[in-house]
């Protein structure tokens, strides 16, 4: 350990930053005293008064945050000893260890992790060029090593300071995201005020965790807004956590801590595969492969106008009745999770008739479509649940393109090569019906319980279509209007019309659906299926 004398040296170089404190002599052990006071002082930050201050907002320091999220012991620092080397504006004379951004590695639940933490004590935790290039080689790193990434983002944006070096260290972090995308896992933690280029790596990646009242993300702020349009807005009213992730759809996830947030990213982190080339690792589980559910038989009503839950069915099916929703305050129409089912890791997407009647619309068909590409190029097999009355009507619908963003839900699905399960519950109309994952789009196993109803719309409007004409000349139209319903949905829409003609495996019992769906994963777990050779497709957008 330091001695009085040298604390009162490292004290003093850490006011200013620009100075290292000497060894005692030129030996070994001198040296070594040199070495521990640089780290102490790296890790310690530029002042006890700038750490107050992040405390005083609420807000972790860097090293607090990384302690939270890795396996305690863990974390093996990178490059802590960096500066950098800019001049002007002052920047020659504050060149603090670290350059405001901790970078390393470590583990979760025992497998290994990268990190990058902005320090918001040094510069705001603004990128510069050396603090870019400490980013730039831990994310090097993380795809090398094939295993997931972390940023904990609590930056200013841009160290105008730099300049351009700066904007150019941004295109580098936009660039490594890009190439990791759907290679590892990627997930950003929003953990203050993300401004500008700041915010586009995020978007960038596979999953946005935000904090309510400490994080905002916008790419103008709130000052800007105002100068332009005139709109008086606060940070939170502009990109606060709630906006983000009800509104917007930008983050997946909000908390009101962080240790809770940093809590759920390692739960995520223990349901997904360290890269595309591994298997989602086994969830142990105690819950029967083979266990019966007499709950669903009560949970659905047969009639198809009633609502009802989707959460409740898919915690009757899942090991547990454990999930992790994702996207949960967006587009709530659609529930998309990540649970287990005999310990095998899977994705499933439900429609939600408790919301919007379950319908499909363009909020739906989004977020529907970025977590069936997720699933798919992490492994992860698609259990698909359905109740769909069909895509929602509307002049803004079509207007604001439900033809080709409502086409990536459809998209996602056709290029997806997992296994994939598709469960028709109730009512399955249309062009809906056939995105959700239908056996026409390359499901592996449709299955259907004895309430499905698969069908071009429903009897009603079915019906007064068809037989418009004999219903307008009856006596009784509407005598004839309802038993030409009857009629047509005795011979098109009944349980079993879809199981006669092979677009539905099997008619289940529903309380048998977990072991059944247990089953089928396993037979699918061995699947192996390319796509036609190409550089990538061309998704509508």
């Amino acid at each position: 350990m330091p001695t009085t004398t040298k604390a009162k040296a490292t004290t003093k170089a850490k006011a200013t930053n620009t100075t290292s404190p000497g060894p005692a002599d030129d030996t070994v052990h001198g040296r070594l005293d040199e070495l521990h006071a640089l780290k102490d002082q790296a890790r310690l930050g530029p002042s006890e008064r700038a750490t107050e201050a992040q405390h005083a907002k609420g807000k972790l320091t860097a090293h607090e945050r990384i302690e939270l999220l890795l396996d305690k012991g863990s974390f093996t620092e990178v490059e802590q000893l960096r500066r950098h080397r800019a001049t002007g504006f002052g920047l020659e004379s504050k060149k603090p260890y670290t350059d405001g951004v901790i970078t390393g590695w470590g583990t979760v639940h025992g497998r290994t992790v990268f990190v990058y933490a902005h320090d918001f004590r040094i510069f705001g935790g603004a990128l510069g060029e050396a603090h870019a290039t400490k980013i730039h080689k831990i994310m090097d790193m993380a795809i090398a090593a094939g295993a997931p990434l972390v940023s904990l983002n609590d930056g200013a944006g841009a160290r105008i300071q730099e300049g351009v070096a700066a904007l150019a260290g941004y295109g580098g972090i936009f660039q490594r995201n890009t190439r990791a995308s759907g290679v590892i896992p990627q997930i950003s933690v929003m953990l203050g005020p993300c401004a500008g280029g700041a915010a586009y790596s995020p978007a960038l990646t596979d999953f946005v965790f935000m904090v309510r009242d400490i994080s905002q993300m916008f790419i103008t702020g709130p000052d800007v807004v105002q100068a332009v349009t005139g709109a008086e807005v606060t940070q939170n009213g502009l990109g606060g956590a709630d906006v983000h992730a009800g509104t917007s759809g930008v983050s997946h996830f909000a908390y009101d801590d962080e240790e809770t947030c940093l809590a759920e990213v390692r739960y995520l982190l223990s349901l997904l595969p360290q890269n595309n080339r591994e298997l989602p690792p086994t969830v142990h589980s105690e819950d029967p492969a083979d266990r019966r559910s007499d709950a669903l038989l009560d949970l659905v009503p047969a009639d198809g106008n009633r609502s009802y839950d989707i959460h409740a069915v898919i915690e009757e099916i899942v090991d547990d009745g454990d999930y992790m929703e994702v996207h949960a305050a967006w587009a709530p129409n659609i529930v998309c999770a990540l649970a287990s089912i005999d310990g095998h890791v899977v994705g499933i997407v439900a429609n939600q008739p408790a919301a919007m009647a379950g319908v499909l619309d363009i909020e739906a068909s989004e977020k529907g479509a970025r977590f069936v590409q997720m699933c798919d190029a992490f492994n992860i097999p698609l259990v698909t649940l359905i109740d769909v009355p069909g895509f929602l009507p509307g002049v803004d619908q079509e207007h604001d393109g439900i033809i080709r963003r409502g086409a990536k839900l459809l998209y996602a699905y056709c290029n997806a090569t997992v296994p994939r399960i598709s469960v028709v519950l109730r009512k399955a109309y249309g062009g809906a019906y056939i995105v959700m994952d239908s056996r026409s789009i390359g499901a592996d196993i449709a299955l259907a319980w004895p309430t499905n109803e698969i069908a071009v719309m429903g009897a009603d409007g079915a019906a007064s279509v068809v037989f418009r004409r004999e219903i307008a000349a009856a006596e009784d139209p509407e005598a004839m209007r309802q038993q030409k319903i009857e009629e047509y949905r005795r011979e098109l829409v009944h349980p079993y019309y879809a199981a006669e003609r092979g677009l539905v495996d099997d008619v289940i019992d529903p309380r048998d659906t977990r072991s059944v769906l247990a089953r089928s994963l396993a037979m699918l777990s061995s699947k192996d299926a390319d796509l036609p050779r190409r550089k990538h497709g061309n998704p509508p957008q």
